[in-house]
């Protein structure tokens, strides 16, 4: 049975790459680098803000491998300019309000598990009035816990007590079905975000979804398939 839901931040909940684009373009303007196109963001959104400043810097013509100081330097000038426009030009996608409530009033534990810093994440959420929805946010403050690493969502798990096959995690790209299944989780992916969604069904999630309005019936219907498995497994013996 499905006892909670996770879901991934970026591209999944909120469009950030507005955010992430314009405090990106700032940071290149003060370095004297060209400004990149804001098509260009949301490819180079995942895995965190040192690799999302280096992609950046690397589009821009920079030879960051060669100046680590470049990096260094370029990487505090974002995180500043990110912090102090954090939610101005991000939205919330169309349904996730109204779901996270739905799911909320109906009983199902949520949490919040992303690769964006608590640092930037607590203030996100607060900002678009999400965080009521969350008994736990998780985030990736250290490099082996970011994903596809399974860490965050056996430690969402561990806290709320369940067994992680009971976890239904939602995100948008490949390195959330990855950690989902490594994890041991049900995973379904939405084909809004920043990934393409013909890459992501390659990876077999358990369903692709193009709203997130989709996952009030789709966790009942996992949870009849789960039923289902566990009273052939038990007729069987425990052989497929």
């Amino acid at each position: 049975m499905i006892r909670a839901i996770a879901f991934d931040l970026d591209g999944t909940l909120i469009d950030t790459a507005p955010d992430l684009g314009a405090s990106a373009n700032l940071m290149l303007g003060r370095l004297g680098r060209r400004p990149l196109p804001l098509t260009a963001i949301p490819n180079l959104i995942g895995a965190g803000i040192s690799a999302f400043v280096q992609r950046v810097l690397e589009e821009s013509g920079a030879e960051v491998t060669r100046d680590p100081v470049l990096h260094a330097g370029a990487e505090a000038l974002f995180r500043r300019l990110y912090r102090e426009h954090l939610f101005e030009r991000s939205r919330i996608y169309p349904d996730v309000r109204s779901t996270l409530k739905y799911l909320v009033e109906t009983g199902t534990a949520l949490c919040c598990i992303t690769n964006k810093e608590s640092s930037f994440t607590s203030h996100l959420l607060t900002a678009a009035h999400l965080d009521v929805y969350f008994q736990h946010t998780l985030c990736a403050d250290y490099i082996e816990d970011r994903k596809p690493s399974p860490n965050l969502l056996l430690q969402a798990a561990a806290r709320l007590g369940i067994h992680p096959s009971a976890i239904l995690y939602v995100g948008d790209s490949r390195s959330d079905i990855i950690a989902a299944r490594a994890a041991g989780c049900r995973v379904v992916a939405v084909s809004y975000g920043y990934h393409d969604a013909h890459s992501l069904d390659q990876l077999h999630p358990d369903e692709m979804i193009d709203s997130l309005s989709e996952i009030t019936e789709l966790t009942t219907a996992l949870c009849v398939t789960n039923e289902r498995s566990d009273r052939f497994l038990t007729a069987t013996g425990g052989q497929p």
